[in-house]
């Protein structure tokens, strides 16, 4: 399958150098981060449904929708104003897994290419990260509604 190409002995003794002087990376350390801010973003949402069931009577189905839309408002402020960014170096996958991570890839590519106007720019390049999550999701939805229906119309449901 994939060979291994043989290395000269130059070579060998530069990987050798390179292993010796690579930089450890502080996995436990950026693990806990992540887990911290990950954290953190959810308990935030958990707050923002919380407030959407007190003040505005959703019940705790309901008020998942409008928490993940202001989520995702929120992470895009956040990034407009360049917070967001500091977060995510810090916290790493911690702030990318989450639905805030979709709001910052979004308006990340918009902000980048806002000089090529807003068709081509911003309307051209804002869905080329988060366009694929878009179509896989309601690609999938699709798939899982039609099999639902299928298995209801062969009466195993």
């Amino acid at each position: 399958m994939g060979k291994k190409k043989e290395l000269s002995p130059v070579q060998e003794r530069y990987q050798e150098l390179q292993k010796k002087h690579e930089l450890k990376k502080p996995i436990l350390k950026n693990c806990l981060r992540a887990f911290l801010v990950g954290g953190l973003i959810c308990t935030v949402g958990q707050a923002i449904t919380y407030f959407y069931i007190y003040y505005f009577n959703f019940t705790e189905q309901t008020a998942g929708n409008p928490t993940v839309a202001t989520l995702i408002f929120i992470s895009m402020l956040l990034t407009g104003f360049g917070v967001y960014d500091h977060i995510g170096q810090y916290g790493g996958a911690g702030s990318a897994v989450p639905v805030t991570g979709f709001g910052n890839s979004v308006i990340s590519a918009a902000i980048e290419h806002r000089t090529e106007g807003f068709v081509l720019g911003v309307g051209g390049n804002m869905f080329k990260l988060a366009g694929t999550v878009l179509l896989f999701g309601v690609f999938s939805a699709f798939v899982v509604a039609l099999v639902r229906t299928l298995l209801s119309i062969w009466g195993v449901l």
